[in-house]
């Protein structure tokens, strides 16, 4: 099997990137984890681009500037996937034509529920029973790309920090399924 270049984006620890290299090491996962961008130098997720001996570049700044210099990164080594993985940034409509249909991201509700952040926050409030993850498409309006793949988890605290955990927990895996389905390998 021939694996497709995938390129992982990360602002903060880096649990999906993690995730999603450990499942890139079976031989019929259908991507292999090429290059990891931070926008940030203190992203721990870096680590474990480092652990896994995967290039890696930091790019800090304004957005133009990280736009410029990840597209050529990501045309340099022949990047097929884009995978948004706890990146905090809002990407330019500009950015996504020149790799439309490539981009994928993780989102912490059951989309179209809960856009943008404090998505446990919300559903909490709002006395939900289930919250859970998406992955989609990233087009150029926020977190309302075609679905890929949804998973739910019940709400069993009040507790934001423990709902939080509950998703990233189920995030891990989840976001590897969607990935198997986009190339039809689950």
């Amino acid at each position: 099997m021939v694996k497709k270049n995938a390129c992982v984006f990360i602002s903060g620890n880096g649990s999906n990137l993690k995730a999603i290299i450990k499942n890139s090491r079976d031989p019929n996962f259908p991507i292999k984890v090429s290059l990891v961008i931070s926008n940030s130098k203190k992203a721990f997720g870096i680590k474990y681009a480092k652990i896994f001996s995967i290039p890696y570049k930091v790019i800090n700044g304004e957005m133009i500037r990280f736009e410029h210099k990840a597209l050529r990164l990501l045309n340099e080594n022949k990047i097929e996937l884009v995978c948004l993985a706890g990146f905090m940034r809002i990407l330019s409509k500009k950015f996504l034509r020149k790799f439309n249909g490539k981009i994928i991201n993780i989102h912490p509700s059951l989309l179209p529920k809960y856009k943008g952040l404090n998505t446990f926050k919300k559903a909490i409030e709002n006395k939900d029973i289930f919250t859970g993850c998406t992955i989609h498409y990233v087009n150029e309006k926020l977190d309302a790309g075609k679905i890929i793949f949804k998973k739910r988890v019940e709400i069993k605290s009040k507790i934001e920090e423990f709902v939080k955990r509950s998703v990233q927990l189920q995030e891990y895996n989840a976001y590897s399924i969607a990935i198997r389905k986009i190339y039809n390998k689950s």
